[in-house]
């Protein structure tokens, strides 16, 4: 560097700014906020820490074989007023200062090299590890332009001695982290004598930065490139454009270091160099170390002073929500039991309201991706509940046998001719009960509902206070669990109402004469299309008018006929006469008489003169070789089921005692669907959200439960003490962006 190098005027302040908040934010630790920055990045061997060097003036850095820098160098040059460095020896009118070192100031340049070298090793150790923890270095000079570089570890491929497998990849994602802000500036260092086109500084920058909008390209080792080669396309931005442009810069070789060859002089030679060379000399002003310096220090002041408005908009934001997030940690200090008792009572009264207004969806700040509260427990009465209880069938688990054995067994040793009442309200009974067990499921989803709200009411009053926070979900519970109990007794006396009284007079019950006019139409329908089909068929085997059709109808002259003509509904289902009773011959009981043997009909199964469908009372051996005698009765089975319908007469029983169950099914599922929902609100829900805060006070305000319930959790303490901690950084950012005064806030376009 020349010793003319003064800072822009009215722009001077800004690159101190972000060094200062460089430091407050490093104080607490953590990437807090993006500070604008210029990051220097480049594969080993690619000439990244001669290019620094040369910039600072002095010789700093560590050098040798393989990964030299292995922890990012957060390098921060300050400029000082020529006034004040000549009042000094010119000895100590440089030096420099680390961040982890503070107030010890280091003279001689030999020892921040070695001081570079020991804090690495302190993380890394000698085995050529990295670590993303930064070395902070401040140097002072009047020789240097206000400037802020990050110098990170040279990209590599092949790991060597000891060095992790993976260690290209964790290069590559510590590079990523620093130059993806959009705050930062890239300067990418390539070789000349490499193909720019293959550079890996390049390459990665364009990932983060594909339009080269912050990008800076340094092309060092000009001077010993390939003779019949030249770098003149590659610095006119033709191979691969950047707006910030290229510079080219000629680096010490090695001998000139083992020569010990100072750093002025080589930046003179590297004047001379481009000033004299045919190609180069036409843009030789827009080349060299000097250069390289003024273009990054304009870059960083134009991209500070772009960058400041929103970063003061952002400090601010970030100022207030750590003043709110203090203000939930409390004030860890009371000052007697009353205060103690004050606070107890207004979280225990904000626990409340919150699960009031959770409930009736009045929260601050509504979810649009799923539903909460009460939304919730609407969902489980119309969309579980509900279509449950449309999906019960009135019919379900009801066979036709079930049925006619009912109706037999209401009969008792008589032949009924109507369907008794007694059977319909067995089987109705039977069918309501089903409705009991899902309504039971609904009190139980309810009331997972509102403990699942009680979970959720985290706020930070109450998680202060882990004793109280289990207490009070506690007392919670307890009360959801006493307001259950009258909750699921009321669901078992709105079933036991309905079983109590089966109401047949109900207005949408459609009674025993409606039912029958229905079977009755279908029943004529059905006679009307078989009918048809007769006529479309003459002559066919099985019409009537053969012997032995439709179960001895049609037998005799058409007046004898029991058919539809002659015979009314009901002579025809309960039994007029003897030759229009059901089934005829072969349907239903015959008339009392002799039996029919032999030439009459068979006992059923009974073949041959074999055994009948009962097992015989007398085995098969003895005097009767096996066969029953004549004389004797079957065995009464030890269960008797009722057969599947075979009588007119049973069917149409069968059909009015379905047509009557899902009537009045009907009714009781409407009634049970609207009654149970209105029980669990006013029990349950609306109990709890009335007696919450009641419960809550009288379990838990208590005067010697006041110390145990209020003692914090190390985590808020914790939490509190960062908070803090951040919240002073955020004012001294605040202060300290309020110092700059004269920059453009309005952003106008700079051509870098």
């Amino acid at each position: 560097m020349s010793s003319d190098a003064t800072p822009t005027p009215g722009m001077d302040a800004l690159i101190p700014v972000i060094n200062k908040l460089q430091d407050v934010f490093n104080a607490i630790g953590g990437d807090h906020i993006s500070l604008p920055q210029i990051v220097v990045i480049g594969s080993q061997s690619s000439g990244k820490s001669s290019v620094l060097e040369h910039v600072v003036g002095r010789d700093f850095l560590p050098r040798g074989s393989g990964i030299v820098t292995r922890r990012p160098l957060v390098l921060q040059l300050i400029n000082l007023p020529p006034d004040e460095s000549a009042k000094k020896d010119s000895k100590y009118s440089e030096w420099g200062e680390f961040l982890h070192k503070p107030n010890e100031m280091f003279y001689d340049f030999d020892k921040i090299r070695a001081e570079i070298e020991a804090e690495t090793d302190r993380l890394t150790g000698k085995q050529k590890g990295i670590s993303p923890q930064p070395i902070r270095l401040r140097i002072y000079s009047p020789h240097v332009l206000n400037l802020t570089l990050v110098d990170l570890p040279g990209l590599t491929r092949v790991p060597v001695g000891d060095q992790p497998k993976d260690i290209e990849e964790q290069i590559r994602r510590m590079i990523l982290t620093y130059i993806e802000k959009p705050t930062t500036v890239i300067l990418g260092v390539t070789a000349g004598n490499t193909d720019v086109a293959n550079s890996d500084a390049l390459q990665l920058a364009r990932e983060v930065d594909p339009e080269g909008l912050r990008t800076i390209g340094v092309i060092t080792k000009i001077d010993i490139m390939d003779k019949g080669t030249d770098a003149l396309d590659v610095l006119l931005g033709r191979v691969i454009p950047l707006k910030l442009g290229y510079v080219g810069v000629i680096n010490r070789s090695q001998q000139d270091i083992a020569q010990k060859k100072t750093i002025r002089a080589a930046l003179k030679a590297e004047t001379e160099y481009f000033a004299s060379h045919p190609l180069y000399r036409s843009i030789a002003s827009r080349l060299g170390t000097p250069y390289l310096t003024k273009l990054l220090n304009k870059v960083l002041m134009n991209h500070i002073r772009d960058c400041l408005p929103d970063l003061k908009q952002k400090i601010n934001k970030m100022t207030a929500d750590a003043q709110n997030e203090l203000l939930t940690y409390g004030d860890p200090m009371y000052d007697s039991k009353k205060s103690q008792g004050a606070l107890l009572l207004q979280i225990l009264t904000k626990f409340s309201a919150d699960y009031r207004d959770s409930i009736e969806g009045k929260v601050g700040e509504l979810s649009v991706n799923e539903l909460y509260g009460g939304a919730r427990i609407n969902y489980i009465f119309q969309e579980a509940f509900a279509k449950c209880l449309d999906n019960i069938h009135p019919n379900d688990g009801l066979t036709l046998n079930d049925i006619r054995t009912a109706i037999k067994n209401a009969t008792g040793p008589r032949a009924s001719l109507f369907v008794p009442e007694v059977s319909f309200e067995l089987l109705v009974r039977r069918q309501v009960q089903r409705l009991e067990e899902p309504s039971l499921q609904c009190v139980e989803l309810v009331f997972d509902e509102l403990q699942r709200i009680v979970s959720q009411l985290e706020s930070k009053e109450l998680m202060r206070f882990q004793c109280l926070r289990e207490r009070v979900v506690e007392c919670v519970n307890e009360l959801l669990h006493k307001c259950k109990i009258p909750t699921r007794k009321m669901i078992n006396n709105l079933i036991n109402v309905e079983l109590a009284y089966i109401n047949t007079n109900h207005p949408d019950f459609v009674g025993g004469g409606g039912a029958i006019s229905r079977i009755f139409e279908k029943m004529a329908r059905a006679q009307q299309m078989e009918a048809r089909q007769q006529q479309s068929q003459p002559g066919q085997p099985g019409q009537p008018g053969q012997p032995g059709a439709q179960g001895g109808r049609g037998q005799g002259p058409p007046g004898q006929q029991g058919g539809p003509g002659n015979e009314s509904m009901f002579s025809r289902f309960f039994g007029a006469n003897e030759q229009g009773r059901p089934g005829g011959p072969q349907g239903g009981p015959q008339r009392p008489g002799g039996p029919q043997r032999p030439g009459g009909p068979q006992r059923p199964g009974q073949a041959g003169g074999q055994g009948g469908g009962y097992p015989s009372a007398y085995g098969d051996a003895g005097g009767f070789g096996g066969e029953r005698p004549p004389d004797r009765l079957d065995q009464v089975p030890m269960t008797i089921k009722a057969s599947s319908p075979q009588t007119d007469k049973e069917k149409f029983e069968t059909e009015l005692i379905q047509n009557l169950l899902s009537s009045y099914f009907d009714i009781v599922r409407k009634n049970i669907q609207d009654s149970v929902p209105k029980s669990i609100m006013y029990f349950l829900v609306n109990s709890s959200k009335e007696n919450i805060q009641n419960e809550l006070v009288r379990a838990l305000y208590k005067e010697e439960l006041l110390d145990e319930l209020l003692e914090e959790s190390p985590l808020v303490a914790q939490r509190r003490r960062a908070c803090k901690a951040l919240l002073d950084v955020l004012r001294r950012a605040g202060e300290i962006l309020n110092e700059v005064r004269d920059f453009n806030a309005n952003r106008t376009s700079t051509a870098y």
